[in-house]
């Protein structure tokens, strides 16, 4: 009887044991997790290796020393940066898509900066202001293609809120190609608050709504601006509509009334491009 009770004890310590540890080790995971993100695929691990950015680790697929990732390899190690072999399967593990393309990096998390430094870019380029607001898009995937679309068009500086909207990790950066790296990204509390402080600055706000008259073609989109591009599915919050100075539509001919929000903001992005170059 006594051994039995000892031997439940001394399992019902090991237990209590097994699971502290286990504890322990979730939040070591997620301590380590919320200081490091990282990066996937040959075009956007190179284009962080040539930014100059800060690079932990580059892991690579056992036997995928081939095209790129000899670039890869030999610009990781010209840095001395450590680079490590894994299986086809620890990688898939690691891998947050399914088209890594073979190799990943491990790098601090996406150092957003504020509104300033977005105003400073255009100002050190001695040009005006061209500045982005996403008002809550919420797929990595768009928020991607955003990033890919303004750093080609020469946008300063993109503006994302806090909550409820996609933030900036490992499918945002393949998704832009890379184009993370150069472009300067403010995550803020309130965009309203934002717009505001921008207006002060002499920025237009331009809304994009389909409940307007303006074509985005017929509007004046040169000087000093800031484009707002609603939700995906909601669009604009009411509050940021009614702080814009002027909206914004694209025609709709077909039966189906709305354009992915990333491409959306190619046209309109673009059609103040075609102005500026218009007007220099």
């Amino acid at each position: 009887m006594n051994n039995n009770y000892n031997k439940n004890n001394q399992n019902k310590r090991k237990r209590n044991f097994e699971n502290q540890r286990t504890s322990k080790s979730k939040i070591k995971d997620k301590e380590e997790k919320s200081y490091e993100d990282q990066v996937e695929g040959r075009n956007s691990v190179l284009e962080l290796l040539e930014s100059g950015k800060d690079i932990n680790k580059i892991f690579v697929t056992k036997g995928e020393k081939h095209g790129s990732i000899n670039k890869i390899i030999a610009i990781a190690k010209e840095r001395k940066i450590i680079v490590v072999e894994k299986d086809k399967r620890q990688m898939e593990e690691m891998a947050g898509t399914v088209n890594y393309q073979g190799v990943i990096a491990i790098v601090p998390p996406f150092e957003y900066c504020e509104i300033e430094d977005i105003l400073e870019e255009a100002k050190n380029k001695n040009e005006e202001p061209f500045v982005l607001i996403l008002d809550g898009i919420e797929d990595p995937h768009n928020l991607g293609s955003i990033i890919r679309t303004a750093e080609t068009a020469g946008v300063h500086g993109i503006i994302i809120p806090k909550r409820r909207a996609a933030s900036v990790n490992s499918t945002v950066n393949k998704v832009s190609a890379g184009a993370v790296e150069h472009m300067k990204i403010a995550r803020v509390t309130n965009i309203s608050d934002s717009i505001e402080r921008l207006k002060k600055e002499g920025l237009w706000i331009c809304g994009t709504d389909i409940n307007t008259d303006k074509y985005y073609y017929n509007q004046d989109l040169t000087g000093p601006l800031a484009i707002v591009i609603g939700n995906e599915g909601s669009g604009m919050s009411e509050k940021v509509r009614k702080n814009c100075d002027f909206l914004v539509k694209i025609p709709m001919k077909g039966k189906i009334t709305s354009l992915n929000a990333s491409v959306s903001t190619g046209i309109v992005v673009y059609e103040a491009v075609k102005q500026r170059i218009k007007q220099g």
